[in-house]
């Protein structure tokens, strides 16, 4: 029966699903910082056509259904194995999410950090405006975070110092 037999061997699906997810996830990476949310349609089109088009490099000639769950397998493996790494490793933490990137500060939109993330200063006044702020210059900063959402912190918040910079700090 060919529903039950395999059209490459069980490791090349292993390895070809591995090397698409990694690609996927790098691609997604440098995509930029969006919550699925706020994906247009045309981002949408583009990941739906993007998926479209990987099915074949990660199962080549086969089409069995033992080929179909040793994808489904080795997919959630790795999205766990790689969840585990986000955790676990603060340097690879970085690497797969990315870091926080400083929009505005002290009342004013920092242009660089804007163009370099490709958000426009229409999203960044809505975001402003679900703060409860109608202008940038009530805030004392505001910061595009990893999930793509934007966290503010009014101009009026207490400013607190420290001698000590902290690295790799991660709660448990």
């Amino acid at each position: 029966m060919d529903l039950l037999k395999l059209g490459v061997p069980w490791w090349e699906f292993i390895l070809r699903n591995v090397v698409i997810y990694l690609a996927f996830l790098l691609a997604l990476r440098l995509f930029g910082k969006r919550e699925v949310g706020q994906f247009t349609l045309f981002d949408l089109a583009l990941l739906l056509l993007v998926a479209n088009a990987l099915q074949p490099a990660m199962t080549g000639p086969d089409n069995s259904l033992i080929g179909g769950l040793v994808l489904l397998v080795v997919l959630f493996l790795i999205n766990r194995l790689v969840a585990y790494l986000d955790v676990e490793s603060p340097g690879l933490s970085g690497l797969i999410e990315g870091h926080p990137t400083i929009i505005a500060r002290d009342g004013h939109w920092i242009d660089r950090a804007l163009k370099r993330e490709r958000i426009s200063k229409e999203d960044c006044s809505l975001a402003l405006r679900e703060h409860g702020y109608d202008d940038v210059e009530k805030v004392r900063m505001a910061v595009l975070e990893t999930d793509g959402t934007i966290s503010i912190v009014p101009g009026n918040a207490p400013v607190y110092g420290t001698h000590r910079k902290v690295k790799g700090t991660r709660h448990r």
